[in-house]
């Protein structure tokens, strides 16, 4: 009874005890604590470990409320429960940890692709950038890699380059007055050391060319870093770096740098294989390279030159100008590619070509030939402005592209206004050198050029006047008006007055008067032209020319050598003979030649300079005083002197016999002047 009892006085209590009234909040308190520190501290532990830990069970009781709801279990039942959960946690945990890999593999290339799409989406909206500003907000709105403020930099570079003259200075303004500009240079300043070979090169070209001075601290970095790196540098990053140094003014940095840069260059030469980092070199190396990394160029160039393409030649032309370096079989490689591709030839490119060929001194006659034909079957596509600077181009080359001359003159003749002062200087020096008569309508031709200049005597200088005057006289036109205002006390003293050029322009205007006197329609032919002779003061050049006159004619009476004729003018050897030039008579005999009708040969030996290239076609200044001599009465032959010294003796005695009698056929009676090369 006793017993009985005490037994239901105990379960009383205990039932007391585990009603499911109320309890203390502390161990609820202690659970949510625990559990906060657990979220707290999962960013900091690996994921991995994270999952494969289990939880800490609670034991420290006999049951556990999962809810108000909830049932009361024993101790056994409790016990037996988390046995059951740890074995399936056991059983699954192989298969947990080849899960975990996997979601940490999956979270690492989700991170990738986060950050390449933030890359892709930051390139696309630089490429759409518009100019340099754009490109500064877009690079202040997030924070910037030193690759993306890398072709930020470049991207300012490339908009501000195709920018008109003062709509860059502009644009370099806003970039230097722009916040995020600064902030730009201080990353690029602190990062530089970091910086791959490729960034740092590129971001010290962009930098240059944008504007920031050469004695900053961020250039002068840049440039030493790029030292420190010099080794390290592939064939594209020396190539872009040359191109840096060659636009930058000379200092310690820069010549320790360019030093190196040759060594480099030297070295690595052999490797080289593609021609556009060779013509880059080449261009950036310049006319102060040393003479043996000029002929390494050269050979390395010439290696590569059978896979030169169109759009690399011109560029070879360029680097061999820039080397001030003529290697005739590199630019005979390259002239027989531009003219196989000549229909692929942006027109400024043939500018450029011809200009570079001017500037290596390279005369070649099919390459000249091959782009006066295309521009002259394209002329209808050209603006005339466009046509007048490929004739400047050709003028300079001395090369006489009479169809393209023809067409400008049908041009101008029909509407004059669309030249102004500057296009008609370059018509009227560019007509006269290459002495290009319009046929037909010349004199037409030139009273259009005339009335231009009229039109612009007000405001056109005496130099520029001086010029356009010489010019149209050595066409044989006299601009009258032109001369009376050239002519003009104040005018003429002014032209004389002493500087640099004051010898030209008094030969031009001595070439001026002279054409005002022999040119006029009241100039009368004389009967007797005084002569003067100094034999002693022959030219070695002619001696040959001399002997065979002595073979030809037997005797130095019958020829006169070196004369000095009126209006400063000179011949090289004059002869005399009777009207149908069947008999030589003596020079010497003035006097008994009196009743005879003598007409009087006048041989000028030239050189190939003074004829239009590739053809017999003497240029202004010598078809000038051949028309003078022939109105002071001779008989002018011209022979190129170049050529007449290749022959034989007995060849040059021929060949003058030839020109003599007219009536003596011979094979040497023309000399061929050019090879067509």
């Amino acid at each position: 009874m006793n017993n009985k009892t005490g037994y239901l006085l105990k379960a009383v209590r205990y039932l007391c005890r585990c009603s499911p009234g109320p309890r203390a909040p502390a161990p609820i308190s202690r659970r949510v604590v625990r559990s906060g520190r657990h979220r707290d501290h999962l960013d900091n532990v690996n994921c991995r470990k994270l999952f494969l830990n289990t939880f800490p069970s609670p034991r420290d009781s006999p049951l556990r409320f999962l809810s108000q709801k909830a049932d009361v279990f024993s101790a056994g039942d409790e016990v037996q429960q988390e046995k059951s959960r740890e074995a399936a946690v056991s059983e699954q945990a192989p298969q947990s940890s080849l899960e975990l890999e996997k979601l940490e593999g999956d979270a690492q290339s989700f991170r990738v692709k986060a950050v390449l799409d933030q890359n892709e989406q930051f390139f696309n909206r630089l490429h759409k950038c518009a100019c340099p500003s754009d490109v500064l907000d877009l690079a202040s709105e997030s924070a910037v890699s030193i690759k993306q403020f890398t072709n930020c930099l470049t991207t300012m570079w490339k908009l501000v380059r195709n920018m008109s003259e003062e709509q860059r200075r502009y644009e370099k303004r806003l970039i230097f007055e722009h916040p995020a500009f600064v902030r730009l240079c201080q990353q690029l300043l602190r990062d530089s050391r970091r910086m791959t070979r490729g960034d740092l090169v590129f971001s010290l070209h962009a930098v240059v060319n944008i504007g920031v001075p050469q004695n900053t601290l961020l250039v002068q970095t840049l440039l030493r870093v790029c030292q420190e790196k010099l080794n390290q540098l592939d064939n594209r990053c020396m190539s872009v770096l040359a191109t840096t140094l060659a636009r930058m003014d000379e200092d310690k940095n820069v010549s320790a740098l360019q030093a190196g840069l040759q060594l480099l260059v030297e070295q690595r030469l052999p490797s080289i294989r593609d021609i556009f980092i060779l013509q880059n070199l080449m261009k950036c190396m310049g006319k102060d390279a040393p003479v043996f990394l000029k002929k390494k160029l050269e050979m390395a160039v010439l290696r590569e030159i059978d896979h030169v393409t169109y759009p690399n030649a011109h560029r070879v032309f360029l680097g061999l100008v820039a080397m001030k370096y003529c290697s005739i079989p590199i630019l005979n490689a390259c002239s027989k590619k531009i003219q196989e591709n000549i229909h692929d030839a942006p027109f400024w490119q043939l500018i450029l070509i011809l200009e570079a060929c001017h500037s290596l001194q390279y005369h070649n006659v099919k390459l000249f030939s091959a782009v006066a034909d295309y521009v002259n079957s394209v002329v209808c596509l050209l603006d005339k402005r466009q046509i007048i600077l490929f004739l400047s181009a050709f003028e300079s080359l001395g090369f006489q592209p009479s169809e393209l001359m023809g067409v400008l003159a049908e041009k101008v003749t029909e509407d004059s206004e669309f030249l102004d002062l500057k296009s008609l200087l370059i018509v009227l020096r560019v007509y006269s050198r290459l002495n290009y008569i319009p046929r037909g309508q010349h004199h037409l031709f030139y009273e259009t050029l005339h009335s231009c200049l009229n039109k612009y005597l007000p405001q056109i200088s005496n130099r520029e006047l001086l010029k356009a005057v010489y010019s149209l006289c050595i066409l044989g036109y006299l601009p009258h008006r032109a001369l009376d205002q050239l002519l003009k006390k104040d005018n003429f003293e002014e032209l004389v007055s002493g500087d640099l050029y004051k010898e030209k322009r008094e030969t031009m205007l001595h070439c001026v008067r002279t054409c005002m006197e022999l040119d006029s329609p009241s100039f009368m032919k004389p009967a007797f032209v005084p002569t003067e002779s100094f034999c002693s003061l022959v030219s070695v050049n002619l001696r040959k020319a001399r002997e065979a006159l002595l073979e030809l004619l037997g005797d130095e009476n019958m020829f006169q050598q070196n004369v000095r004729l009126p209006y400063e003018y000179h011949i090289d050897f004059e002869i005399w003979m009777d009207s149908d030039r069947k008999k030589v008579l003596p020079v010497t005999a003035a006097d008994s030649h009196a009743e005879i009708s003598v007409q009087r040969l006048a041989f000028l030996f030239v050189p190939p300079s003074a004829f239009c290239l590739g053809t017999t076609h003497p240029q202004g200044k010598l078809a000038m005083k051949k028309r003078h001599l022939s109105k002071l009465g001779y008989h002018v032959i011209l022979v190129l002197n170049k050529k007449f010294q290749e022959l034989t003796n007995e060849g040059a005695v021929e060949f003058l016999k030839a020109k003599i009698y007219p009536e003596n056929i011979s094979s040497f009676s023309e000399v061929n002047l050019y090879d067509n090369n």
